[in-house]
C-alpha cells in the first residue's frame, strides 16, 4: 500500500471515528432536552409565575432613567469605546497581515487578567487574540459605563453593576464552542470523544439535580465525609432535633481547663474546619492543648418547617453551651462562631450580655456580620419583593440546598459555573478533586422560617444593629454584647466584606475587642493553618478609627497564618492546665465523630 493510500485510510478512519462521535453527541443532546422537558412537566400546574423573580425591572428602568438624563456623558464614553475600538482594530489587522513586534494598544476600558483566556492560542492566534481583546475591552466599558453615569441610588447602582457582570461573563467567547480555540483544538485532536464525554456528565449532572443542572465542581466520589474529610477523632456526646454535639480527642496530657465550643454555620456543613489533617483548625487547637466541641447542625427538611431563630439560639447555641459545661464540670466556656453562626452567636451574647449571664469567658468572630448596612453583593439579591418569591419557593417547609447553592455561585460566577461549563461539558474533563470543593458542593437546605427571619431582620432592615431584635422579649443590640472579643475578617471576602464586619466589631461598645484582618477571602482567610506559611494578617489594637480604611493604615502587617495569635489570646483566658479529657466521660457517647448529621446530602436523596 503507497503512502498515500495509507494517508487516505487514516483520514477515512479519522472521518468516521468523527462522524460517530457527532451521531452520539445528538443521541446524548436529545436525551438531555428529554430529561429537561420530563422534569418541566412534572412542576405543579397553576403555580406562581414570576418574570422578574429577582426584581431587576425597577433597577435597570432606573438605570435607563440615568442615562437618558446625561445624554453628554454617554455620548462621550460612546465616542470614548468607539475609538478604542479603532485603535484595537488597527492593531488586530496589523497582527492579521503578519507583522512582528505589534504593541497592543494601552487602552482605559481593556479589562486584564481573565485566568480564562490562558490557552496559547488566545494570543497567538491574530484572530482568536483580537476576539479575546475585543471582549476584555467591551465587557470593561459596559460594567464602567454602568458604574459611574450620572446620579443613582448606591444600592441600585450596585445592583446594577453585580447583573451587569453575570451578562458579561455569561457573553465571554471561551464559553461559546465556535468561540473557544481549546475547544475546537480538543474537537479536531480527539474526534468529537471530548463532546461525548461532556454531555454525558452534563446528562449526569441534569438527572442528579432531578431536571435542573448541577454543575459539578469537582469529583464527589472522590470524597466521603468521615473517611478522607472530617476525620477528627471524637465522639458525639448528645443530639436532638436540631445538632449533634461533637467532643474531639485530646492530643495532649494536659488540656486547658476553659473547653472551646465552635457554633459553625448552618448553610453549609461545619467540617470546613475539619477538611483534612494538614487544614483543620479543629486538629490544629486540639494539638494546642484546647478541649474543642462542635455543634453539627441537621441538614433540615419538612420536618423542621416550623423550627426558628430562636430554635437555633436556644435548642442549639444554648442547649450546647450547657452541655459542653456539663460534661467538663466548668462554669465557663470559650465560643468561636462563623459566618451566620456568627450573626446567631452575636444576638445570643447580646442577650446574655442583657441578663448578666457570665458562662461566656470570651467570644470570637469568624467573618462574622452583625451590621448590614452594607453588607456586601449576597445583599443586592435580597430585598422586599424577592423574599416573597424565596418564600413560595419555600412551601415545603424548607429553602432546598440547590438554591443557596446557585446564589453563592452566582457571587464567583466566572469561576464557579462558567469555567466548569467549559472544562466538564465542552471539554469533557473530569474536575480535579479537590476537599474544598467538595465541601462547597455538599450543600444544605435551611428552614423556611429561620432563612426568612435571617433576611428580613438582617439582610433588608438591619434590625440588630439598630436596636430592633428581640431575644424572648428582650430588645437587644450590638451594645449589649460583653467581655473579651476577638473578630476575625478577611481582606478579600465577597460575602462578608471586611468593612462591613469592622463597622459591627466597632459597635460592640462593652466589648474588649481585639480585631484582626486577614489575607484572602471568606474560607482560604480563616482555614490557613500556620505550617501552610501563606497570606499574612494585620492588627491594630486602636477601635476608635471611623472607618476601616483609618484603622488599616496605622494596622502591623504580620506574615503567615493569624492562628497562633488567637492561640496566645486564649490561652491567657483559659484557665489552669488539667489531665486531658475523653470524649463523653459525662454525657456518654452516641456515635463516633463526625456523627451522622453531617452526612445527610441533598442530591443523594
Amino acid at each position: 500500500m503507497t503512502t498515500e493510500e495509507e494517508t487516505q485510510d487514516t483520514l477515512s478512519e479519522q472521518g468516521h471515528q468523527m462522524a460517530t462521535n457527532m451521531a452520539e453527541v445528538f443521541d446524548v443532546s436529545g436525551r438531555i432536552w428529554q430529561t429537561f422537558l420530563e422534569a418541566q412537566m412534572k412542576q405543579p400546574v397553576g403555580g406562581p409565575v414570576h418574570p422578574d423573580p429577582l426584581n431587576t425591572f425597577p433597577t435597570f428602568a432606573e438605570l435607563y432613567r440615568t442615562m437618558w438624563d446625561n445624554p453628554q456623558e454617554v455620548a462621550d464614553k460612546t465616542i470614548e469605546f468607539w475609538s478604542e475600538q479603532a485603535a484595537l482594530w488597527q492593531t488586530s489587522m496589523l497582527k492579521l497581515m503578519g507583522a512582528k513586534d505589534v504593541h497592543d494598544p494601552e487602552l482605559p476600558h481593556m479589562k486584564k487578567g481573565d485566568r480564562r483566556f490562558a490557552h496559547k492560542e488566545w494570543s497567538e492566534n491574530a484572530l482568536f487574540d483580537y476576539i479575546k481583546q475585543s471582549y476584555l475591552l467591551t465587557s470593561g466599558w459596559v460594567q464602567d459605563t454602568v458604574g459611574t453615569v450620572g446620579e443613582m441610588d448606591p444600592k441600585e447602582r450596585k445592583k446594577a453593576a453585580f447583573y451587569t457582570r453575570q451578562f458579561v461573563e455569561a457573553m465571554n467567547p471561551a464559553n461559546f464552542f465556535g468561540l473557544n480555540p481549546e475547544v475546537l483544538e480538543a474537537t479536531v485532536d480527539q474526534k468529537g470523544e471530548n463532546l461525548v464525554r461532556g454531555l454525558k456528565m452534563m446528562l449526569a449532572d441534569l438527572e442528579r439535580g432531578k431536571g435542573k443542572l448541577l454543575i459539578r465542581q469537582t469529583d464527589m466520589d472522590a470524597f466521603e465525609v468521615g473517611r478522607n474529610t472530617a476525620v477528627s477523632e471524637g465522639a458525639v456526646i448528645f443530639q436532638n432535633e436540631i445538632m449533634q454535639l461533637i467532643q474531639y480527642a485530646p492530643k495532649t496530657e494536659k488540656v486547658r481547663s476553659k473547653p472551646l465550643l465552635i457554633i459553625p454555620p448552618w448553610i453549609n456543613k461545619y467540617y470546613v474546619l475539619d477538611l483534612n489533617p494538614k487544614k483543620s483548625m479543629v486538629k490544629w487547637l486540639v494539638e494546642q492543648g484546647h478541649t474543642v466541641f462542635m455543634i453539627s447542625w441537621v441538614n433540615p427538611d419538612h420536618r423542621h418547617r416550623d423550627k426558628t431563630w430562636d430554635s437555633y439560639l436556644f435548642e442549639g447555641a444554648v442547649t450546647a453551651i450547657d452541655k459542653v459545661l456539663e460534661e467538663t464540670n466548668q462554669k465557663s466556656l470559650h465560643v468561636a462562631s462563623y459566618c451566620i453562626g456568627g450573626t446567631l452567636t452575636g444576638t445570643l451574647l447580646a442577650w446574655l450580655g442583657k441578663q448578666k449571664d457570665k458562662r461566656i469567658a470570651s467570644s470570637t468572630f469568624f467573618t462574622a456580620q452583625l451590621d448590614f448596612e452594607d453588607a456586601g453583593e449576597l445583599q443586592i439579591m435580597v430585598d422586599d419583593q424577592t423574599l416573597n418569591v424565596i418564600d413560595e419557593e419555600m412551601d415545603q417547609g424548607y429553602m432546598p440546598a440547590n438554591k443557596m447553592a446557585e446564589a453563592f455561585n452566582m457571587l464567583r460566577a466566572n469561576d464557579l459555573i462558567w469555567g466548569y461549563v467549559v472544562n466538564n461539558y465542552m471539554l469533557g474533563k473530569d474536575p480535579f478533586p479537590f476537599d474544598l470543593l467538595y465541601w462547597n458542593a455538599d450543600s444544605t437546605a435551611m428552614p423556611a422560617r429561620v432563612h426568612h427571619y435571617y433576611l428580613d431582620e438582617f439582610y433588608i432592615k438591619n434590625n440588630f444593629a439598630k436596636g430592633n431584635i428581640q431575644v424572648r422579649g428582650e430588645t437587644v443590640t450590638l451594645a449589649d454584647i460583653q467581655g473579651p472579643v476577638y473578630h476575625v475578617a478577611t481582606k478579600e471576602d465577597h460575602i462578608a466584606p471586611v468593612a462591613s464586619v469592622y463597622r459591627g466589631a466597632k459597635e460592640m461598645k462593652k466589648a474588649d475587642v481585639r480585631f484582626i484582618m486577614s489575607g484572602s477571602g471568606h474560607i482560604a482567610g480563616v482555614v490557613n493553618p500556620p505550617a501552610l506559611e501563606k497570606y499574612q494578617f494585620w492588627t491594630n489594637p486602636d477601635m476608635t478609627h471611623a472607618s476601616l480604611e483609618d484603622w488599616a493604615k496605622d494596622a502591623e502587617e504580620t506574615a503567615g497564618s493569624w492562628w497562633p495569635d488567637w492561640d496566645a489570646w486564649l490561652k491567657k483566658r483559659s484557665g489552669r492546665l488539667i489531665n486531658a479529657r475523653e470524649p463523653g466521660a459525662t454525657l456518654g457517647v452516641i456515635e463516633p465523630a463526625p456523627g451522622s448529621y453531617v452526612k445527610v446530602r441533598f442530591d443523594k436523596d
